[in-house]
Order: C-alpha cells, then structure tokens, then sequence
C-alpha cells in the first residue's frame, strides 16, 4: 500500500482501557474514509496489539499510527522494549498467547520492525479494503 492520505500519530502511556479509546478513534477515521469493511478486523489487531504493550512493555508507552492510504489502512505500533513478539505456539487450552495469531488471521499483513538500536520495535499491521466497482 502506498500513497498515504491521512495519517494520525499520537504517543500514549497505555492502561487497562486504552484499547477501548483506541477502537472508537480508528473506526471514526476508517468510516471517515469509507473503508467500514476494514473495521471489525482491524478493530480487533488494535486490541491485540494494545494488550501486548500493556502486558509487555515496562511502562506502557507507545506510539500509535493510523496511516489511512489508498485501498486501506496500516496500524503501527511503536514501543521502547526490545523484546520481539512472537506467535504462540502449544497449548491450544492456555488462556493467553494467540493474540498475533488472532492479528495474522484477520489481517491481510503484519509484521515487527526492531530499531537497528535494537532499543524497541514496531509491530504493523495492513487491512486492505476491497475495491469498489465491478467484477
């Protein structure tokens, strides 16, 4: 996806009910945009991406972006820890640990860019909103 038209970036210090908040601004932006078919599924990473800097980054700060382009969205959340995410992998009966597979399921990419400082990361994710016409 190229051809970025809006972008909204905003630094947080996250907490139990962020995602919450977080949920309501990206789905304003993507009906804003007429891309509604992208909300459920991006709605959804969001969220697992929140819990994982909640879970996970010492003191929960973070920069979020929604890069609104041509033909969808790119989430971007950036964060201080250099600790990479990872899938989980066994027990299908654990209560926590499937949040990236949840992320690869109902999203078209994503992915993790550690800082070549290896001082933090960016996890990513794409929905593609289908395009509009005939066929």
């Amino acid at each position: 996806m190229t051809d970025i038209e809006n972008e909204y970036c905003a630094e947080f210090a996250l907490g139990e009910h962020s995602a919450r908040h977080l949920r309501r601004i990206l789905r304003l932006c993507l009906t804003g945009a007429g891309m509604p078919e992208v909300v459920d599924a991006a709605e959804l990473a969001l969220t697992e991406l929140v819990a994982n800097v909640v879970r996970h980054v010492p003191d929960r700060r973070c920069r979020i972006c929604f890069l609104l382009r041509r033909g969808g969205v790119r989430v971007e959340i950036a964060d201080s820890c250099s600790r990479l995410p990872v899938p989980a992998t066994g027990d299908a009966l654990a209560e926590g640990g499937r949040g990236l597979l949840l992320v690869e399921a109902v999203t078209d990419r994503w992915g993790v860019e550690p800082y070549p400082d290896r001082r933090g990361k960016t996890v990513w994710f794409e929905c593609l909103a289908k395009a509009s016409g005939g066929g």
